[in-house]
């Protein structure tokens, strides 16, 4: 079996340095559709998203730190831990989860700490919870989970672990807001430092079972936070505290995304669809807490 679950949690955890500066900031809002007018007759920036933009007001949404110093150590570099071995091709994102301790500074120098958290047996597949936690001189950034879903590596008779599905929200939505994805978002967001072909070689996405290169599910994944901040937060990132999604389904540069939000006392629940597949779940689970 190419997992043995058991080396894997017993490994030692991988440590590294990584830093960043607002270049890699504003990379990664451009990678996320920051910079654009929702007013699609005007052609001027909105001034709004320059605080995503122009150095001199720039802050720091808190989904980047999931490429901060290119998400090192990353999940590509996960995935070759002891105990695991995987095909590239039969890997997918299943779901992430986001605690932020403080807000993420422009520019920084930390400490990011990685290893296997847990390990599920769905059958089907296999889960791998991965967590990098992330330090400076000043304490704890950011702690960051996410499951990777191995296809054909499950059935071993090990925990299935929790479920992660929640009861829908309640009622309609109080805000809809829709984003148009760029045909190129991909193509830009993998500047931020994941390299998976799968988002970016037609060939290799059809290897993969799918028709064509998909969006990073973490581009989505930022898009969402950022049109939660924007629409109910009074865009201040600052108000974040955690951030949790499953992916439910992929999405194609050149979609848009149809992002629902039910707001509660300190939480928002949200679900994201494609508009052009009929609102294909794309998030599911969505939970944004916040002060």
């Amino acid at each position: 079996m190419p997992i043995d679950a058991a080396k894997a949690l017993a490994a030692e955890p991988r440590t590294g340095e990584i830093s960043w500066n607002s270049k890699d900031v504003q990379l990664y809002h451009l990678g996320i559709g920051a910079g654009a007018n929702p007013d699609k007759h005007s052609p001027a920036t909105d001034p709004d998203e320059l605080r995503y933009t122009l150095e001199s007001r720039l802050h720091v949404l808190p989904s980047f730190a999931t490429v901060a110093g290119s998400g090192s150590p990353g999940v590509i570099s996960s995935l070759s831990m002891p105990g695991i071995e995987v095909d590239l091709a039969r890997v997918l994102h299943g779901g992430q989860t986001l605690t932020v301790h403080r807000p993420l500074p422009v520019t920084g120098t930390a400490t990011a700490t990685g290893r296997i958290a847990a390990v599920y047996d769905k059958g089907k597949a296999a889960v791998l919870v991965m967590r990098t936690e992330v330090t400076d001189a000043d304490g704890p950034l950011w702690t960051n989970d996410a499951q990777i879903f191995i296809r054909g590596e499950g059935g071993w008779g090990g925990d299935r672990g929790p479920s992660a599905r929640l009861e829908p929200p309640a009622g309609e939505p109080a805000r809809t807001v829709e984003r148009p994805i760029r045909e190129d978002q991909a193509l830009l967001y993998r500047l931020s430092g994941d390299w998976n072909p799968l988002h970016a070689d037609p060939e290799f996405a059809k290897v993969a079972g799918f028709e064509r290169p998909i969006l990073h599910g973490l581009c989505t994944y930022g898009m969402t936070l950022k049109a939660v901040v924007d629409t109910l937060l009074g865009g201040d990132v600052a108000r974040v505290r955690s951030y949790t999604t499953r992916f439910a389904g992929v999405v194609y540069p050149g979609e848009t995304l149809r992002i629902r939000m039910w707001p509660g006392e300190g939480a928002v629940r949200v679900a994201v669809s494609a508009v052009e597949r009929e609102d294909a779940p794309v998030l599911a689970d969505t939970i944004v807490e916040h002060t």
